[in-house]
């Protein structure tokens, strides 16, 4: 079964594992040792690497807020389209 984690535990994670890797850790290891696979890790990695918990949390925010606006303008667009439409002579 997956587990969905947080923005603020996928950067608190990805800290513990900063430090496990400058032990000596390897990348395989890691991951195994999170529960994750190196996909996951690289892709977790390159989203919120260098990251705090609150700018990953702004993050999601903003991406909620980005996915409203989008659908808005879409509506806006087609009510356009549609207005269009009905304004054209027969």
């Amino acid at each position: 079964m997956k587990k969905r984690h947080s923005a603020e535990q996928i950067v608190v994670k990805l800290r513990e594992a900063d430090v496990d890797l400058g032990k000596g850790v390897t990348v395989p290891e890691v991951c195994k040792q999170m529960g994750i696979s190196q996909q996951t890790y690289y892709r977790r990695r390159t989203k919120y690497g260098g990251m705090d918990p609150l700018m990953a949390k702004q993050l999601l925010e903003m991406e909620k807020q980005n996915s409203r606006l989008k659908k808005v303008v879409a509506d806006q667009a087609l009510d356009i389209q549609i207005l269009k439409e009905a304004a054209r002579p027969n």
